[in-house]
């Protein structure tokens, strides 16, 4: 469906070449300070004409706020955005008429609907990405002044060429690297985002050979949110880490997603690949972990560490290459797709992998504090004997000793 989210609720809608897309997004917190100057950033940065490694379409993709807010702060209702179509261009998918577009949406569009979008992807396209983007703007905003937390990605592959460090992600360098890297450092490594200036130049290399040959090529986008509040994400199945998962493959081309060590992790025994717990640093008398194999989640729970994933973006289907295949009726024929397209998502995907973090937090951290404010209301919690529960006292929390253990420990039933 076109909703995602719980108490933080964002519905898009529009598709590649209709007269706008948008989106509503419900369950604001009213008095949040908000104007169109805090979404517009990360609008621009996924904009495409970008750079000429991107597709030529030229949109501004000006987001005007057309409710729930008034004299600059939220009002707690509803809040609906809108971004125009201008430079549209329908006659240049003529052939979509006759062709399914190979490894596209057009065919399991009309198989699933009975009718589709004549121009464009409709709502393949990542064009409907734009409501998705806009509401992130308002997470983000939310969520760095209440909890000073941060989402940084960045492209950490194209094709072969790889940033190195991300070739090694149990290492120190690798995790301090993720600690210090900021949106404004990714952003200059233009036009990849790629943060490492030789990788950077390879992969624009790269993107360019296949551009000029009317090809495509895919890559990786890693991202990592930091400062986020433990206790986010809800078991068994909206899990924090599977809400990360459902959200990123949700974006168009997306075809992976692995958190923490990720399939690395498959070849590290136990003993290695354990976080021990540590005092915290900063924070006297809390916990940490003296390694992050578990990418800030452990039980499907945010335990306070970095949280940080990397998503699979497949080489984009739209290619001018002459591509033997067959019409809609059945007639083997020759299609060289025209039109104006990436020959490669990532550098784009960069902020929408970024809304899509913000989402999930945000709407996680609503729920959470829905449950915390509703246990507030009851009376202080009288601890029976071998309760495993968190105490608060004076101020300070502490987990009481554990009476007695349960059967089948070895395979998870504790």
């Amino acid at each position: 469906m076109s909703t995602f989210g719980t108490s933080f609720r964002v519905t898009t809608y529009g598709e590649s070449h209709c007269r706008s897309v948008g989106c509503i997004v419900d369950g604001v917190p009213p008095g949040l300070p908000l104007t169109e100057a805090d979404i517009q950033p990360q609008l621009s940065r996924r904009r495409p004409g970008q750079s000429a490694l991107t597709t030529p379409r030229d949109e501004k993709d000006q987001v005007q706020i057309h409710s729930g807010t008034e004299f600059g702060y939220t009002l707690g209702t509803p809040i609906a955005m809108m971004v125009q179509n201008q430079d549209q261009r329908p006659h240049d998918y003529s052939e979509m008429d006759l062709y399914p577009r190979p490894s596209h949406a057009d065919f399991t569009y009309l198989q699933k609907y009975g009718i589709k979008a004549s121009s464009g992807g409709g709502r393949s396209s990542a064009r409907e990405t734009i409501g998705r983007v806009a509401a992130a703007g308002i997470a983000e905003k939310y969520l760095s002044l209440t909890h000073n937390t941060t989402i940084t990605a960045f492209v950490s592959s194209v094709g072969p060429i790889h940033l190195p460090l991300s070739k090694t992600p149990d290492s120190p360098d690798y995790h301090a690297f993720l600690a210090s890297i900021t949106r404004e450092k990714v952003d200059s490594f233009l036009p990849v985002r790629c943060p490492d200036a030789e990788s950077n130049d390879q992969m624009a290399d790269l993107i360019a050979s296949y551009r000029d040959k009317k090809d495509s090529i895919g890559g990786t986008v890693t991202c990592v949110i930091r400062n986020v509040p433990i206790g986010l994400g809800e078991p068994c199945f909206d899990k924090l880490e599977a809400k990360l998962a459902h959200a990123m493959l949700s974006i168009p081309a997306t075809k992976g997603f692995e958190i923490g060590s990720g399939f690395d992790g498959t070849e590290i025994p136990g003993s290695v690949h354990n976080d021990m717990f540590v005092p915290h640093p900063s924070n006297p008398g809390a916990l940490a972990t003296s390694t992050n194999y578990s990418g800030g989640i452990q039980g499907g729970i945010s335990n306070g560490q970095d949280i940080y994933f990397r998503v699979a973006f497949k080489s984009p289907a739209t290619i001018g290459v002459a591509q033997q295949t067959t019409k809609y009726s059945g007639e083997q024929g020759t299609l060289e797709a025209k039109g104006r397209h990436d020959p490669c998502v990532v550098p784009r995907a960069v902020p929408i992998v970024e809304a899509m973090a913000a989402l999930v937090i945000m709407d996680a951290l609503c729920v959470q504090q829905s449950r915390e404010a509703c246990r507030s209301a009851l009376p202080p919690l009288k601890q029976p004997a071998g309760l495993k529960t968190k105490e608060v006292q004076d101020g300070s929390e502490r987990i009481p000793e554990i009476e007695g253990k349960g059967q089948g420990e070895v395979f998870g039933d504790e």
